[in-house]
């Protein structure tokens, strides 16, 4: 249930889910620890292991695990802003920094992708010479520490934006093993090396497409877009149509800090003979139960002033 405290007319409601909320982030800071120490690792044997057998899927997925390990250290640090209590200046805290980080661990992402692609078709014009035994073994090191990193990081909050840019970041070192690994089996089998930068391509494309997905998301949080899976007017509609003493809902937005944590502020038209405390009260509890939203700031209101208001 939400606080309401009465001053100056206006209330102000704080969800009880921040001790909850921290637990979840002190494991999610632990997975994205234990899997940046293990990409980070592993990194440098894929970077020799693709200059001496000359392969471009394991030079690309080594540019993977490099940006990948600097990114996860990104959104290590963002956890850790992320727990220091709101300041005078920034007075919603350093939840967003992981939305920051989000949208630029996709941009990392778009730019590996456009660099592989223009890598792949260099290497079909001239094909070099590729070592397909020592190519496979590295391949299937690697994608073995990329499956580790990837069910670690898969056991944690799927709503944080931050989790999940680290997760495609490790789901796109998966698939450029995998590929690698592919790629020295066909090469083994035929001699045929273009397989290597084909492969390689294909995998840029579908990391390209969820790199997309997970910008688009950051920007719709960072421009404080109503959060997926919410209808600010269906809201409004419900909270008018089930609290009483409630007559009109205006000027109501609704955003999300990073992505899982909601919010909102609304101003609350009443009824002339309703109590503005149970009904602000009710109001919030309506927020919190039935849409997750844990923090809303209520404006109430009388008489004709509500009435002839500028409607948003």
């Amino acid at each position: 249930m939400a606080h309401t405290h009465g001053q100056g007319g206006r209330d102000h409601g704080h969800g009880h889910g921040q001790g909850h909320d921290r637990g979840k982030g002190t494991t999610d800071k632990t997975r994205v620890l234990v899997v940046a120490c293990l990409t980070g690792g592993f990194m440098i044997a894929e970077v020799l292991g693709g200059v001496v057998t000359g392969s471009l899927a394991l030079i690309a997925d080594a540019g993977h695990m490099l940006t990948d390990s600097i990114a996860l250290w990104l959104a290590l640090y963002a956890f850790h802003l992320a727990d220091r209590p709101p300041t005078v200046r920034l007075t919603y805290g350093f939840g967003r920094v992981k939305t920051l980080v989000a949208y630029t661990n996709g941009i990392t992402i778009f730019a590996i992708a456009v660099w592989i692609v223009y890598e792949a078709v260099r290497r079909l014009m001239e094909p070099p010479e590729v070592l397909a035994g020592p190519m496979l073994v590295v391949a299937l090191l690697c994608l073995a520490v990329n499956i580790v990193g990837f069910v670690v990081l898969r056991g944690g909050d799927r709503g944080s934006l931050n989790m999940r840019g680290a997760l495609i970041h490790v789901l796109g070192d998966m698939l450029g093993s995998a590929a690698a690994m592919v790629a020295a089996i066909v090469i083994l089998a035929t001699g045929w090396t273009p397989i290597d930068p084909i492969l390689s391509v294909l995998v840029a494309l579908l990391i390209l497409s969820t790199a997309w997905s997970l910008m688009r998301e950051a920007a719709h949080v960072l421009l404080e877009g109503v959060p997926a899976g919410l209808d600010r007017d269906r809201i409004a509609s419900e909270l008018q149509d089930k609290v009483a003493g409630l007559r009109e809902v205006r000027h109501m937005h609704v955003w999300s800090i990073d992505g899982s944590r909601n919010m909102a502020t609304l101003r609350a038209c009443l009824d002339d003979d309703a109590d503005a405390v149970a009904t602000i009260r009710a109001i919030k509890i309506e927020l919190a139960s039935r849409h997750g939203i844990d923090h809303a700031t209520v404006e109430p209101e009388y008489g004709a002033g509500a009435e002839t208001d500028h409607r948003h």
